[in-house]
C-alpha cells in the first residue's frame, strides 16, 4: 500500500503523507468510558512507527491527536477541513474496510464522491494476503499473542522489534549476573510479552545475540523504581570485551538501540525467590543459545544443498 502511495506522488509530483493517530481511537474511546479491555493490545511505540513509515519511502507523516474534537468531527468536516482545506490533497488511498469520522459514519463512496467534487482522486485497495494470512494490525496482533513470531515476520516483512533510549532500571540484573539493556514501552498493553530470543542493533557493527524479559516483571515488586511500567529487558549473550571501553563510561544508558524479537520461549513467570528467578533465567539464556545454533545448522545445511 506504501509502495503503490510513493509510485502515485512521484507520478503526481507532491510528496506522499500517511495520516494516523496518537492515541489509537480505540484507547481514546475505552479511556472515555473507563473500560480498559476495549483498548487494542499497542503493536508499535510512535517512535518505531514513525521511523518504519520513513524506512519505506513515506515524506511527511501526519500525526493527528485523537481527542474529542477529532472523535465528534463530522465525516463532511473532516473532508473539508483536514483534507482539503489542512493538506490541499490530489490522491487518497485507503483501505477496503476504511471509514471516518464521528461513529465511522464516513465511507469510501463518500470519499469518492468529494474527491470529485473537490478534484482529487480516491482509491482503494483490496486485502493484501502472505502465504494465506490476510495482513492486518489485528492478525499481527494475534500473531504477537500467540508468539508465532515467524508468521509476524512474515506479516511485517521485517522481524517484529522495538526501539529506544536505554533507561536506568533496578539495577537488579547485575546484581544476578545478568545485566540488562532496559527500554520502556509506553502503552500498558503491549502486544507482545514474555521471554524472547533477541537481537539487539545499535551498539556496534554487528548485532549482540541475546534474551530479552517484556512485560512487567511479575516477580518484583509492582511498587519498585519502574512502577510496574511494561519494560524490554535485554540480556546479552556475550557482551563483547572491547565494547565497554568504546561507550561513555562503559554503560549504554541514553543510547538508542533496536531489539529484533525472534523466538518466543515462553510467557513471563512468577518465581519464588531471587534464587529461583537466577536459575530461570539462566535457563532462558541456555534456550537462547540452542535455539540459535539451531538456526545457524538449519542455514549451513540450506547453503550445503544451494552448492549441491
Amino acid at each position: 500500500m506504501l509502495a503503490l502511495l510513493n509510485s502515485e506522488a512521484r507520478h503526481r509530483g507532491v510528496p506522499s503523507c500517511v495520516m494516523t493517530f496518537e492515541p489509537h481511537p480505540r484507547d481514546y474511546f475505552a479511556e472515555k468510558l473507563q473500560q480498559r479491555d476495549l483498548a487494542p493490545a499497542r503493536i508499535a511505540t510512535t517512535r518505531d512507527k514513525l521511523a518504519e513509515l520513513a524506512n519505506c519511502g513515506v515524506d511527511h507523516c501526519l500525526l493527528l491527536p485523537f481527542d474529542a474534537r477529532l472523535a465528534s468531527m463530522a465525516p463532511q468536516a473532516f473532508i473539508d477541513d483536514i483534507l482539503v482545506g489542512g493538506l490541499g490533497v490530489r490522491y487518497v488511498l485507503v483501505g477496503d474496510d476504511f471509514r471516518f469520522g464521528a461513529k465511522r459514519a464516513g465511507d469510501y463512496a463518500m470519499l469518492d464522491a468529494a474527491g470529485q467534487q473537490h478534484g482529487f482522486d480516491v482509491a482503494r485497495m483490496n486485502s493484501y494476503e502472505v502465504h494465506g494470512l490476510r495482513v492486518s494490525s489485528s492478525a499481527v496482533r494475534q500473531a504477537l499473542q500467540e508468539g508465532r513470531m515467524a508468521d509476524v515476520s512474515a506479516l511485517l516483512g521485517r522481524p517484529y522489534s522495538i526501539s529506544g533510549h536505554v533507561v536506568h532500571g533496578r539495577k537488579l540484573g547485575r546484581e544476578l549476573g545478568f545485566r540488562t539493556l532496559n527500554l520502556r514501552f509506553s502503552h500498558w498493553k503491549p502486544a507482545a510479552s514474555g521471554i524472547f530470543v533477541v537481537q539487539v542493533h545499535g551498539l556496534g557493527d554487528a548485532p549482540l545475540l541475546g534474551v530479552a524479559n517484556m512485560g512487567v516483571r511479575p516477580s518484583l515488586d509492582p511498587n519498585d523504581v519502574n512502577g510496574g511500567r511494561v519494560l524490554l529487558e535485554t540480556h546479552v549473550l556475550d557482551w563483547p570485551s572491547d565494547l565497554s571501553a568504546r561507550l561513555p563510561s562503559g554503560e549504554a544508558y541514553g543510547k538508542i538501540i533496536r531489539v529484533d524479537l525472534l523466538h518466543k520461549l515462553h510467557d513471563e513467570l512468577k518465581y519464588d525467590g531471587l534464587d529461583a528467578l537466577t536459575e530461570g533465567i539462566a535457563r532462558d539464556c541456555d534456550d537462547a543459545r540452542a535455539w540459535f545454533a539451531s538456526m545457524h545448522l538449519q542455514t549451513h545445511r540450506q547453503i550445503t544443498r544451494d552448492r549441491i
